[in-house]
């Protein structure tokens, strides 16, 4: 595993932010934002939430939404996903959940090469793959990866036989042959291509 940076500059509160679902065909776009400590953020063994397994995910989430000086999620709706496009929804949500932290950083970690600000946001940098390289940034893809799996396993007992309880909402096999077999749902994002 990895050995993550706490900070990409020390002296400051930096928040990490990520999100989970872009590519799904069902469900909200879900992105979280950390802010850790150096302790904590060593004391973790964190790491980017798509190399974990579901019950190491699951752990840390209970110790990061322990142990972190703030964190927050946001969900933003398949609907809303259709009327703004995927990537705008993704950038609502980053924002949205650096919003809802009681602790406001100084600094924001973007995970990805881009994103689009407000104006009541601090200063940002866009770091590629950074949930496998800062601490804050992994935290951040854990909480929005659990979060958003733990609404898509409700979501499969409303609507049975899109096997969400075990896709999430990405575009598996059973998933497209379910879409074509049962039709859409109301959580279904209509602007994307189902087939």
């Amino acid at each position: 595993m990895a050995k993550l940076l706490p900070f990409l500059e020390l002296g400051r509160v930096e928040a990490g932010c990520d999100e989970a679902g872009r590519g799904c065909l069902a469900g909200p776009v879900v992105a979280a934002a950390v802010i850790l400590d150096e302790k904590t953020s060593n004391e973790l063994n964190l790491d980017d939430s798509k190399k974990l397994s579901e019950k190491k995910r699951d752990a840390l989430r209970l110790q990061i939404e322990e142990k972190a000086l703030a964190w927050a999620v946001s969900f933003v709706s398949n609907d809303k996903i259709d009327e703004i496009n995927i990537l705008q929804a993704s950038f609502l949500a980053m924002r949205e959940s650096v919003d809802q932290l009681f602790i406001k950083p100084d600094h924001i970690l973007i995970d990805g090469n881009r994103f689009v600000t407000s104006e009541s946001m601090p200063p940002h940098t866009c770091v590629i793959k950074g949930d496998g390289k800062y601490s804050s940034i992994a935290a951040a893809s854990i909480l929005a990866k659990t979060h958003r799996d733990e609404f898509m396993k409700k979501a499969a007992e409303k609507y049975p036989g899109y096997d969400w309880e075990k896709n999430a909402g990405y575009p598996t096999p059973n998933h497209k042959a379910a879409v074509k077999s049962l039709g859409t749902t109301n959580l279904h994002r209509l602007s994307f291509k189902m087939d």
